[in-house]
Order: structure tokens, then C-alpha cells, then sequence
């Protein structure tokens, strides 16, 4: 039998099944910066932490989950990730970007679910009022190794790994460091960063290869005073230490350049 061919008269949503929901999860990575209690001088103790909720209602009541929520036919999915993290943990004017869609079956207790997960890595005082609301009964802070061996709801622990994935990469191929640092600052100030979301990251030679190698020469610049003059640190160190400043350039990098 030869099946009618579909156009624009004879369409019917009815032929299609359609998910249950389309849900939008949001990770929000942050580093927590304490000042160590010594009498030396010394960097302060950064950690890599992540936002989490704590469900009020089924399915997983009680469990530990990323924020986010069901969108509506009148938002987009990024005004979904946004009203949905305001809504439970107080939080916004975050810039999410989107990374991924998770549409294992079973992922949900509920139904059909297809979830679009958005990521952010924030300063920490972007997050310093947020509360609990909505659907959430809590919300806090986790480091990321404790989060990661965590039982989390759905599929957000694999949601969460992807997410870290990303801004790992983020963290070695764009100026995101700078968030997390001050105006001027010095190259084991940059260096102490990455390494707290790149643990692996190991460079000898970062400070050469940083302020010399042509592919990246120009992301730095010496900080200097009013009167021409090298700024030096002394902050973190017994030895005062050079302080840098990140300029605007952005590198084009080529695997074949």
C-alpha cells in the first residue's frame, strides 16, 4: 500500500509521538577561594565547586539534583534555563551556554523526557544570594569530586561530567581564568587557577611558553605604574613576584598552525 505523501494539507500532529516534556538542566561550576590561617605567606586554597538542589517533590524527593525545569511553549530553552535557575536557587544574570541533549530512555520516571543542559563557570559572588524557592527545598554548594560520587536525581551525574569536560577545555583554550582573578595579578596566581579546575594541568615551562610562544604572545602584558615601572607583588610570596594583566587580544589557534 502506498503511504500518502505528507504536505502542508494533509499534516497532522497526531501521527507523531511527541516527548512528555522538554526539561532544561543547568550546571553552574564555581572556584571558592579561602585565605590560608599561616604566618607564611602563601596562595589562598581554591576549590571547584558546583550548585545543586535539593528536591522538594517526586520523583527523587529528598536527592540531591542539578537545577531546571520544564520549558513552555512560550519560552525558548535558554529563557527556561534562566527562569528555572532564578526560580529555585535565586540566581540570574548568568550567562548559560548550551552543550548537550539527554534522551537515554528511562531517564525519567515520568516519561519521554529529552533534557538540554546548559553550563556556566561563575565567579562566586555571582552566587553569594542564592536561596532555596520553587522546587527546591535546599541549595548548595558541592565540590565537584564530592558531587561527582554523589547519588544524584535522573542522569545528572553524567550530565554533570560532561558539563566539567567543557569547561575544562574552556579553561585551557580561552581567557576564562580571568574571572577568577584579579585585575593584576601574578603567573602563580593564573597558574593556581587552572590547575583547580584542570587538576592534571602541568606545565614546567608556563610561564616562558605564556609570555613568549607566538601562538599565545599578547594574551598578557607586564603590569606597569604611572611612571613606566615593573608592579610587583609580594601578596602571596616572601619574594615580590612580577604582576600581570590579561589584554583583549584572542588568539586564533589551528591545530595546523
Amino acid at each position: 500500500m502506498n503511504q500518502e505523501r505528507e504536505n502542508a494539507s494533509n499534516y497532522s500532529s497526531g501521527r507523531y509521538r511527541t516527548p512528555d516534556g522538554a526539561p532544561a538542566d543547568i550546571v553552574i561550576f564555581t572556584i571558592a577561594s579561602e585565605e590560608r590561617k599561616s604566618a607564611k605567606k602563601s596562595l589562598p586554597h581554591r576549590e571547584l565547586q558546583v550548585l545543586l538542589i535539593r528536591r522538594k517533590n517526586w520523583p527523587f524527593e529528598g536527592m540531591w539534583a542539578l537545577p531546571g525545569g520544564f520549558c513552555s511553549e512560550s519560552e525558548t530553552l535558554r529563557e527556561c534555563a534562566q527562569r528555572e535557575l532564578l526560580e529555585e536557587t535565586g540566581v540570574e544574570d548568568i550567562h548559560l551556554e548550551y552543550f548537550n541533549a539527554y534522551s537515554e530512555p528511562g531517564r525519567d520516571p515520568r516519561g519521554w523526557m529529552i533534557s538540554h543542559a546548559f553550563f556556566a563557570l561563575v565567579n562566586e559572588t555571582r552566587l553569594a544570594r542564592r536561596r532555596a524557592n520553587d522546587d527546591a527545598a535546599d541549595v548548595k554548594l558541592f565540590p565537584v569530586a564530592q558531587a561527582l560520587e554523589m547519588s544524584l536525581s535522573f542522569d545528572h551525574g553524567a550530565i554533570l561530567r560532561d558539563a566539567l569536560a567543557r569547561i575544562q577545555e574552556q579553561m585551557l583554550t580561552t581567557t576564562i581564568a580571568k574571572q577568577f582573578l584579579p585585575e593584576e595579578f601574578t603567573i602563580s596566581e593564573l597558574y593556581q587557577v587552572i590547575e583547580t579546575v584542570v587538576p592534571e594541568f602541568e606545565e614546567k615551562n608556563f610561564i616562558r611558553k605564556i609570555t613568549s610562544t607566538q601562538s599565545r604572545k599578547g594574551i598578557l602584558e607586564e603590569a606597569r605604574d604611572s611612571d613606566g615601572d615593573l608592579k610587583l607583588s609580594n601578596r602571596y610570596s616572601q619574594r615580590a613576584a612580577q604582576l600581570y594583566r590579561f589584554t583583549n587580544y584572542r588568539p586564533k589557534l589551528s591545530i595546523y598552525s
